[in-house]
């Protein structure tokens, strides 16, 4: 009986929705190394490099959104989804950093956020606390991604040196809706730890 419960357990997880995302996690590697080879040259690896990211990333509704209308949520996705994600975008940054355009510090408090909190909520999935994204995470993401997106396509070598002021203000609002988003899942933190100390204090 267990055996069954198991190998159904297993196929469960074989399913598109993680197949994408498993995909996104595969693709990681490829777009580092498109953007170092390249260097700051802003040649066609760059524009490539770019447009893998920006497909990679935008994969992330189109398996959320089959997963939810189809039933095909699993824990192995719960798992590796936010996985896929922090991975493409903390690694895009780092890249970004490492060739110099972006500021380490505005790096640093991205990254560490973002694991810090996936952290959490996998610990917390663990324990049957499902940690769901708040709204400001949800729009903290999007414009992440936005922001580095512009940050990876060399528009100023089209528009002109002008691209580097937008870019400039999307990072910003990355990183201070980062600090946000990052300060609601501590107060729900704090607030689930309490409610837990009231329930055993009950029992």
């Amino acid at each position: 009986m267990t055996s069954s419960a198991g190998s159904s357990g297993r196929s469960a997880n074989w399913n598109l929705p993680n197949a994408i995302t498993i995909v996104r996690i595969l693709l990681a590697p490829i777009f580092f190394w498109m953007l170092l080879v390249d260097d700051g040259a802003d040649g066609w690896l760059r524009w490539a490099a770019a447009a893998l990211f920006i497909i990679a990333i935008a994969t992330d509704g189109i398996d959320g959104h089959i997963a939810r209308s189809r039933g095909l949520v699993t824990d192995l996705g719960k798992i590796l989804d936010p996985i896929a994600d922090k991975l493409l975008t903390s690694g895009a940054l780092v890249c970004l950093s490492i060739l110099g355009e972006l500021p380490w510090w505005v790096t640093a408090i991205i990254v560490v956020r973002e694991v810090g909190i996936t952290v959490w909520r996998l610990v917390e999935l663990r324990r049957g606390n499902v940690v769901p994204a708040s709204s400001g995470g949800k729009l903290k993401t999007v414009v992440q991604a936005v922001a580095i997106s512009f940050a990876l396509v060399p528009l100023w070598t089209v528009f002109g040196e002008w691209i580097h002021w937008v870019n400039g203000v999307l990072m910003t609002a990355a990183v201070v809706l980062t600090l946000w988003s990052g300060l609601l899942y501590v107060r729900d933190a704090i607030r689930l730890a309490r409610s837990e100390r009231t329930d055993g204090s009950g029992n």
